[in-house]
């Protein structure tokens, strides 16, 4: 059984701790969490005002969206000053403030860092413009001349993955067309060069400001990205830079190189107390491949994108959860598990939405938190908040609008601000304001963190409920499982002590001939003296 949250400092750190092969961590999008002074952005003191409540919960730990300083063209993700909190999102004394609170409930605090690029408006970028081609502040990016006559044409036909080309041509300040630069992702992110000796020192010392002020982990962006095929070939006509492609090597994605630089960064960790961890976003083709970022000498998580992407589908999901924990075994690696996050659709809606999709969703979380290993929630899943599909086109922020020339909406729609209390929009998200940065809709008011608080059935419940018995539960977390034979529409699985999880994937409701007292179930089941009849889109935990 592991601490439970809320009840003091994290454990004190052992050479076995290894508190991230179990945790549930919980990702804020900070812009969205809470607003403390009421401009109608989330901030870090919105946060940790709010701390008690993601204790309350049972979360191990809290991972944080980008908060530094950022002009915001990518929701934080392009990064102006790696070493500063954001005006909009407070101060660095804020975030020792709010670091020092989550301690002091048990809770460890995860930071994002982002070293694929930075924003256009950061200093080393200004300072390569300024320089010229050829120039050692030019070389901390990825320029290249044109190719074509007079240098017109890009040099690859590498597309951005929110749509467009990767690349943009700069102009001298008398308008005279010069040198490309690469942005993987919006013209405001230009691509570092990971072979500049200067860029990896660099972001080392950013690890050790971070770490110096206390922070448990690192959560790395684009983790499978930074290093680059240096040929710069060209990619398969019609080929879509996809994040996540099982079919295609990409030249810039999954690059041999990406491995070294993070035996550095397990190195830098290493030299700190505490049991720090690394947590790699690694879109890449398979598990196997996922798994060589987790060898003992890198990184200690990554995200599990095939489970997230998995359908509602009993026979998909056993494949992944197999094939996840092989090859996470094989090196010695926890399994992560996720169902949403800032980056795709709330799972209630991709289950299917309304009724069904929540009672999927219901049904999906006490799958996910039996399976052995680490598990991530995203904010307001714990209240089945859907995706919001109807913002309207003028507050719609996501690059990937503009980027698409509008037939794509983006990822706002799983950005909204959180709904907390009351009855009136923006539903207690700011200390004042009528606004948030997003509308928050109207529908969503029987779903407020007050209004479930008050009701045992609510989702909310569920989960405050499945986390108390997560920790309790000594076949909970870190281990092994078993499958029981089941009908083919159905999983059972297994964990000893004494734990089993049937879930109904199926169309009717089956009868299942289990035994065991029910600890807990996403909805309403039936016992009966042979077992019990399991719902269809419903999960149950069994003690036998």
């Amino acid at each position: 059984m592991r601490p439970t949250p809320g009840t003091g400092h994290p454990p004190a750190p052992t050479a076995h701790a290894r508190w991230w092969r179990d945790a549930v961590i919980y990702q804020v999008y900070v812009r969205s969490f809470a607003d403390s002074d009421g401009d109608g952005d989330g901030d870090l003191n919105g946060i940790r005002a709010r701390l008690p409540k993601l204790a309350a919960l049972g979360v191990d730990a809290v991972w944080l969206t980008p908060f530094y300083v950022s002009p915001l063209a990518d929701g934080g993700y392009d990064v102006a000053d790696y070493r500063d909190v954001d005006p909009r999102f407070g101060t660095l004394a804020d975030f020792d403030a709010l670091r020092a609170a989550a301690h002091e409930l048990g809770v460890r605090i995860i930071i994002d860092i982002v070293p694929n690029h930075t924003s256009s408006a950061h200093r080393w970028f200004r300072e390569a413009v300024a320089a010229g081609p050829g120039s050692p502040e030019r070389d901390r990016y990825v320029f290249r001349p044109g190719r074509g006559e007079n240098g017109d044409e890009p040099p690859n036909n590498w597309k951005s993955i929110f749509g467009g080309s990767a690349w943009t041509r700069l102009k001298t300040a008398e308008g005279e067309p010069e040198e490309w630069y690469l942005h993987l992702f919006d013209t405001e992110q230009p691509d570092l060069n990971w072979q500049n000796a200067e860029v990896r020192a660099e972001f080392e010392d950013v690890l050790r400001f971070w770490l110096d002020r206390g922070v448990d982990g690192f959560r790395i962006d684009v983790a499978h990205g930074m290093v680059k095929d240096p040929a710069l070939p060209d990619i398969a006509e019609g080929q879509k830079a996809d994040l996540l492609d099982g079919h295609t090597k990409l030249p810039y994605f999954d690059q041999e190189g990406v491995h070294e630089i993070y035996r550095d960064w397990r190195a830098v960790v290493e030299g700190y107390e505490g049991d720090r961890a690394l947590v790699a976003e690694a879109w890449v083709e398979d598990a196997e491949r996922v798994a060589r970022y987790l060898r003992p000498d890198e990184l200690h998580q990554a995200f599990n994108f095939e489970y997230l992407t998995a359908e509602w589908d009993a026979a998909a999901l056993r494949r992944i959860v197999d094939g996840s924990l092989a090859a996470n075994d094989a090196v010695g690696a926890p399994s992560t598990w996720v169902l949403s996050n800032h980056d795709v659709t709330r799972h209630v809606t991709r289950f299917g939405g309304g009724a069904r999709g929540l009672a999927r969703a219901r049904a999906a979380v006490l799958l996910m938190l039996s399976l052995p290993g680490s598990v991530y929630l995203y904010q307001g899943e714990e209240l089945g908040l859907p995706e919001v599909t109807d913002l309207p086109e003028e507050v719609l922020q996501d690059p990937t609008w503009e980027r698409s020339q509008h037939t794509e909406r983006g990822r706002d729609g799983c950005r909204v601000p959180l709904p907390w209390s009351g009855e009136e929009p923006p539903f207690g998200f700011g200390s004042t304001a009528e606004r948030a940065w997003l509308p928050v809709p109207a529908s969503w008011r029987p779903l407020t963190r007050e209004a479930q608080e008050r009701d045992p059935g609510s989702t909310l419940s569920l989960y405050t409920e499945a986390l108390r018995l997560r920790r309790e539960l000594d076949a909970l977390g870190d281990g092994s499982l078993a499958w029981d034979e089941s009908p083919d529409e159905v999983l059972v699985l297994r964990r000893e002590p004494g734990f089993r999880c049937a879930v109904n994937f199926g169309s009717s409701p089956v009868p299942l001939p289990l035994d065991g007292t029910v600890l807990l179930s996403s909805g309403p089941v039936e016992t009966t003296a042979d077992g019990l009849i399991l719902p269809l889109d419903t999960a149950v935990w069994l003690r036998h």
